[in-house]
C-alpha cells in the first residue's frame, strides 16, 4: 500500500478526490479490532460466573475480583494507550494492540480446562484482559485524525458504537458456545457440570481468535500511518493545562462511565432485586441498545451541535433515572427493565454527542489526546459502579441510594454542559 505523504481532510477538494477513500477504509477496518477489543475486555463478565460450576473452588470475593481486575487495568492501560497513536502511528499500534488480545484469549482458553489453575493465574489473565479496554483510547484517538469535523461525529459514533456491542456479543455468544464442542478435540476436552451436562468452557474465550487473526492481517495490508498525527508525549501533554479536557472528562464519566458501570452491574442488579427472573436472559440488551444508540449520538450531533444534544439527553437520562426507581419501590420488573433500556440508550447518545464535542473545543492535535483520556478515566465506571450498587444494597437493602447518587452526578452533568458549551453565551459553543 502507497504510503499517505498528505492528510488535509478541511480541504474539500482532497476530502472529495482522496482523502474519504482512505479515512472510511481505516475506519472499517477500525471497527472490528476494536468490537473484539471489547468482547475480551469483557469475557470475565461471563466466565467468572460459571468457573466454580466446572471444578473451581473460588470465593465470591475470587470471583468478582477476576470480574472487575479487566476495569481496572483497562482503564489504567487507556491512559497509556491515549498517547501511542502520535508516537508510534495508527496503523502499527492497530496491529500491536489487536494482536496483544490474543495473550489472554489464549492463556484463558487452556486455563479454564483445568480446575487445579491457581487464583494468581486467573487474576493474572484477568488482567490482561486489561488490554481490550486499553484499544478504546488508542482507536479512537486514531480515527479522529482521519475526519473533518463535519464528519467526525458519525465516524467516532460508528467506531465507538460497534465496538462497544462487543459488550453484549461476549455476553450474548458465550453462554452459547460453551455448550458446544465446536473446536473438537483441538481445542481441549469437555467439562461437566454438577447436573451432568458437558460444557466447554475454553469455548468463550477460543472463539476470539480466528476473528482476532484475521483482523490483525486486514490491519496490516488496509490500515495508514498519516504523516498528520505525529506528536511526542510532552507536546501531547499540554492537554492537562486546559481546563476544558478536565470539564470533558467530567462529561464523559456520566455517560461512558454510566454505560460500562451499568454493562458489568445490570446482570447481579436484577439478579439482587428480582431474584425469580433468570438474569443472564436480559444481561446483553442494555449494553446492546447503548452500543446501538452511540452512532445514532454522534449522527444527529453533527446536525444539531453535540453540547445541544448532550443537555438534551441529560435530562431524559435523569427522568430514566427516576423512573428505574419507581419501577424497583414498585416491584416491577417489566416497568424496570424499560427504564434502564431508556437509560442505556441516553448513555449511548451521549457517548457520540460528547465526542463530537471534542473536535469544537480542541485543535486536532489535541482532540485527539483528549479523547483518549476522558476514555480513559471513564472506564473506571467498570469498576466503580458495581461496587457503588454492592455497597448500596449493602448498607440500605437496595439500590435506590446508589440510584440517587447517580442522579446528583447528571444533575451537575446537566448544569456543566449548560453553562460551558450550550447556552446562549456560553465559553466554548459547540
Amino acid at each position: 500500500m502507497a504510503r499517505i505523504t498528505r492528510w488535509d481532510p478541511e480541504d474539500e477538494q482532497f476530502w472529495e478526490s482522496e482523502g474519504k477513500r482512505h479515512a472510511n477504509r481505516n475506519l472499517w477496518i477500525s471497527i472490528p479490532a476494536l468490537f473484539l477489543a471489547f468482547a475480551v475486555w469483557q469475557i470475565w463478565s461471563v466466565v467468572a460466573v460459571n468457573l466454580n460450576d466446572v471444578g473451581f473452588n473460588f470465593t465470591p470475593g475470587e470471583l468478582f475480583t477476576l470480574a472487575a481486575l479487566p476495569g481496572l487495568t483497562g482503564a489504567t492501560f487507556r491512559l497509556i494507550y491515549t498517547f501511542v497513536v502520535p508516537i508510534f502511528g495508527g496503523r502499527n499500534w492497530t496491529i500491536i494492540s489487536t494482536a496483544s488480545l490474543l495473550i489472554p484469549t489464549i492463556g484463558i482458553g487452556f486455563a479454564v480446562q483445568n480446575p487445579e489453575t491457581s487464583f494468581m493465574t486467573m487474576a493474572i489473565l484477568a488482567a490482561l484482559c486489561g488490554f481490550g479496554g486499553g484499544n478504546f483510547s488508542s482507536s479512537m484517538s486514531n480515527i479522529s485524525f482521519f475526519f473533518p469535523k463535519k464528519a467526525k461525529g458519525t465516524a467516532l459514533g460508528l467506531n465507538a458504537g460497534i465496538g462497544n456491542l462487543g459488550v453484549s456479543a461476549v455476553q450474548f455468544l458465550a453462554p452459547l458456545v460453551v455448550t458446544i464442542g465446536i473446536f473438537g478435540a483441538f481445542a481441549g476436552s469437555s467439562q461437566e457440570l454438577s447436573n451432568g451436562a458437558q460444557v466447554w468452557m475454553q469455548n468463550a474465550a477460543f472463539i476470539w481468535v480466528i476473528p482476532i487473526i484475521l483482523t490483525v492481517i486486514a490491519a496490516i495490508f488496509g490500515m495508514d500511518n498519516l504523516p498528520t498525527a505525529k506528536a511526542s508525549f510532552k507536546e501531547q501533554t499540554v492537554i492537562f493545562k486546559n481546563k476544558h479536557t478536565w470539564i470533558m472528562t467530567f462529561l464523559y464519566i456520566m455517560c461512558f462511565g454510566s454505560f460500562i458501570g451499568f454493562s458489568a452491574a445490570f446482570p447481579l442488579l436484577i439478579r439482587t432485586e428480582f431474584p425469580e427472573v433468570n438474569a443472564l436472559q436480559f444481561a446483553f440488551l442494555g449494553p446492546l441498545v447503548g452500543a446501538l444508540a452511540r452512532p445514532i449520538g454522534g449522527m444527529i450531533s453533527d446536525k444539531l451541535g453535540g453540547a445541544r444534544v448532550t443537555f438534551w439527553d441529560v435530562v431524559v437520562m435523569i427522568l430514566a433515572t427516576f423512573g428505574v426507581i419507581y419501577f424497583l419501590n414498585a416491584g416491577s420488573f417489566t416497568g424496570f427493565l424499560l427504564m434502564f433500556m431508556l437509560l442505556f440508550i441516553t448513555t449511548g447518545i451521549a457517548n457520540g454527542s460528547t465526542f463530537t464535542m471534542v473536535p469544537y473545543i480542541f485543535p486536532p492535535k489535541e482532540a485527539a489526546p483528549v479523547l483518549g483520556f476522558t476514555a480513559a478515566i471513564a472506564a473506571y465506571g467498570a469498576f466503580f459502579i458495581p461496587k457503588i450498587f454492592g455497597w448500596s444494597i449493602e448498607t440500605t437493602g437496595g439500590a435506590n441510594l446508589a440510584m440517587y447518587l447517580f442522579i446528583g452526578y447528571y444533575v451537575v452533568s446537566l448544569l456543566v454542559t449548560w453553562y460551558f458549551y450550550s447556552r446562549k453565551n456560553a465559553e466554548v459553543k459547540c
